[in-house]
């Protein structure tokens, strides 16, 4: 068991470089992406002030834009909702679409919102 905190303890102290070294070789000769990367860098790392990489966003409809009708279905087939409650998500701008999605989602949501007309940020 001493031998697994050692080596926890170095994980710990590595720094920002080291740590991007040992994620090429993990991602290179393993095939393990290590999304945690920074967070270990985060935790103890010796270079300062890393910062987390942000792993959920937040998809925020700005304004509707010239065709609300389009986007108030597009809301309703995207998140769920009853037509209602997609049009009070549109009628509401700004406000929240979906919460807590990847990046890729996140994107793929704006993309498909935007060409919809509307203005979206992500947050």
């Amino acid at each position: 068991m001493a031998d697994l905190k050692q080596f926890a303890e170095q994980l710990v102290n590595l720094t920002v470089k080291e740590v991007n070294e040992l994620a090429t070789i993990l991602k290179d000769e393993y095939g393990i992406e290590p999304a945690a990367a920074a967070v270990v860098v985060a935790a103890g790392g010796s270079e300062g002030d890393a910062v987390e990489a942000q792993t959920e966003f937040t998809v925020v409809l700005k304004e509707a834009g010239a065709s609300k009708l389009a986007v108030v279905k597009l809301v309703k087939e995207l998140t769920g909702l009853g037509l209602k409650e997609a049009k009070d998500v549109v009628d509401g701008a700004p406000s929240n679409v979906k919460e807590g999605v990847t990046k890729e989602e996140a994107e793929g949501l704006k993309k498909s919102l935007e060409e919809a007309g509307a203005v979206v940020e992500l947050k």
